[in-house]
């Protein structure tokens, strides 16, 4: 319940960053290139957390590492919404950024380390209640931004949840740490590796469609108040797809199969987004893009952790570096491409990125010796 909350949390952040970042641009009158900026001190702190944690979690025992870096969300958040000045607000991203992913990487190592062979049911559970806020945030935003009370309150919904999961779990003891069984200094696997280069390829490939997915839509003849409203159903199809395998993989031996599945739904729902040119299958392909989407991070992060038994933090961090890498270069990559090729030449970043997955995938089985059909658990 604790990481289950805190993952949460983060992703109410993660989530409402977007929409906030716009409703602050309308307030302090900076412009697009400048928001870009603060998306790119976000995805910074993203990167410098991948640097940090695992010599963080080698010193700091897992309850410090969970409060500490909750507190520093905490307050990076509170710089981002309280202050009115660009520079405070631009250094309270990098803070939420790099606090908010601690706090994600020691919660997903505490609960792979308590559910060891079964961490990818635990992981896909906890990233379905993340997919709730995706669907729920902007909702929940521009729904007080309408009244009196504005859409900074909003902001301030984890901190309440946090404190809550403090006072609730503050003295409950946490699993011990898997690192300590080695040195926690050595090399991580090949396999290990080509697996959190292959979660953070199913990062990019989901934010790339959640920064220019509605700009897409647009070009099908939508409005572009209909189009963002319409990027609902890609996180209504997340949702609905991280149900579904919380079930699924209940039963062990699951989370490969479910993995390929994942990129050929992902591969299927983006070809109709992308090549649609009208807006009811374009919505339809968005949907099932969000469906495929749903499960490449939670599975192929449970495949990572445990091709790294004994050194979770180490991996966790590389996952967290090369993701906050991607999701600066993806976007901006695909952005630069728009400007010189059109929207439309530039969204083939995509199926690259899918099909890199695909071969990372398969790379990262082959060098753990994992069966296609079997789970991270057994090997041959």
């Amino acid at each position: 319940m604790l990481c289950y909350g805190t993952i949460s949390a983060y992703a109410f952040w993660i989530y409402a960053f977007g929409p906030a970042l716009a409703l602050l641009r309308t307030e302090l009158h900076f412009s697009y290139t400048m928001l870009g900026v603060y998306s790119a001190l976000w995805s910074g702190g993203v990167a410098v957390a991948g640097l940090i944690f695992a010599p963080a979690s080698r010193r700091l025992p897992r309850a410090s590492l969970v409060w500490f870096s909750a507190l520093g969300g905490v307050a990076g958040v509170s710089l981002f919404v309280a202050a009115r000045s660009i520079p405070v607000t631009l250094l309270g991203a990098f803070a939420g950024g790099l606090a908010g992913t601690v706090l994600l990487s020691v919660s997903q190592a505490i609960l792979s380390d308590r559910h060891g062979a079964r961490r990818e049911r635990a992981l896909v559970e906890a990233n379905a209640g993340a997919a709730a806020c995706a669907v729920l945030t902007p909702v929940i935003l521009g729904g007080l931004q309408a009244t009196a009370v504005g859409w900074r309150a909003a902001m301030g919904l984890p901190a309440v949840a946090l404190a809550w999961l403090y006072l609730r779990y503050r003295r409950v003891p946490l699993p011990a740490k898997a690192a300590a069984r080695g040195t926690g200094r050595s090399r991580l696997p090949a396999a290990c590796c080509y697996l959190a280069a292959l979660v953070a390829a199913g990062i990019a490939v989901e934010f790339c469609v959640i920064y220019f997915g509605a700009e897409l839509l647009a070009a099908t003849g939508l409005s572009a108040t209909a189009a963002a409203t319409a990027m609902s159903a890609f996180y209504l199809g997340i949702l609905i797809g991280r149900i579904g395998a919380a079930v699924l993989t209940r039963s062990t031996g699951r989370t490969v199969p479910l993995l390929w599945l994942s990129l050929v739904v992902t591969a299927a729902g983006f070809l109709l987004f992308w090549l649609a040119g009208a807006p009811v299958p374009a919505v339809a392909g968005l949907l099932v893009c969000g469906l495929g989407v749903a499960n490449l991070y939670p599975l192929s992060l449970a495949l990572t952790l445990a091709a790294a038994p004994d050194h979770g933090d180490a991996a966790n961090a590389r996952v967290q570096l090369l993701g906050g890498v991607l999701v600066v270069t993806a976007p901006y990559l695909l952005g630069s491409l728009a400007d010189h090729l059109g929207l439309t030449a530039a969204f083939t970043v995509e199926p690259v990125l899918v099909a890199g997955s695909a071969v990372l995938l398969l790379a990262g089985l082959r060098a753990g010796q994992i069966h296609p059909g079997s789970s991270p658990a057994r090997r041959r």
